[in-house]
């Protein structure tokens, strides 16, 4: 979790759609920083779904919970995201934006989270540029747990994750061996894409 410093600002108003984005943030914030649990993989193969872009990728989502067990899953996480091995990722903006680690781009979220209050918990061990954090973050600015102004969480978007996230949502989609995480791929690159698609009508 990251650790929010109050700024004193007055909380405002989420309505329904920002609660909605919310969630979906705070959830691929979940599964990018750790495998789920048993009780995560539950819930996941009960959600509703519609037939929108979101909603078919929230069916996938479903019934990939529902083929997949704790364990099985722990072990995927394990080889995607903390492995050696071919097929390997990294969900960072500095690998993805500078082709190294701990680069520029992580200074640059570095200076925002400053300016915003809000410092890794002591006992996350990832940098701040990783993709769950970055989610992470974007749930609080849209739900309002991080005290900030009207346009924050575009403003972040924009800066911090707009230019690789998708891309990085893609790899994990197309990754050959991602199974459940593969629906978690879908999932990200769908949200993505509704989110750019919306900031820019709202240009």
């Amino acid at each position: 979790m990251v650790d929010i410093a109050s700024q004193g600002l007055p909380g405002r108003s989420i309505d329904e759609i920002d609660g909605a984005r919310a969630r979906e943030y705070a959830l691929l914030a979940t599964l990018l920083s750790h495998s789920p649990d048993a009780q995560l993989l539950s819930t996941l193969a009960g959600v509703r779904s519609d037939t929108s872009p979101i909603g078919l990728a929230h069916a996938a989502l479903a019934e990939a919970a529902r083929r997949s067990v704790r364990e099985g899953v722990a072990r995927e996480y394990f080889a995607l995201f903390a492995g050696l091995r071919d097929g390997a990722l990294l969900p960072y903006a500095s690998h993805y934006l500078a082709d190294t680690l701990y680069g520029r781009p992580l200074a640059r979220i570095r200076e925002t989270l400053q300016r915003l209050g809000v410092e890794k918990a002591p006992e996350r061990i990832e940098p701040e540029d990783h993709a769950g954090f970055l989610c992470e973050v974007m749930a609080g600015l849209v739900g309002g747990d991080i005290s900030a102004p009207d346009g924050t969480d575009r403003a972040f978007f924009e800066e911090h994750l707009a230019s690789w996230i998708g891309r990085f949502f893609v790899d994990l989609e197309t990754t050959k061996s991602a199974h459940f995480y593969r629906s978690v791929g879908t999932l990200g690159r769908t949200f993505i894409e509704i989110e750019a698609h919306a900031f820019a009508l709202s240009a």
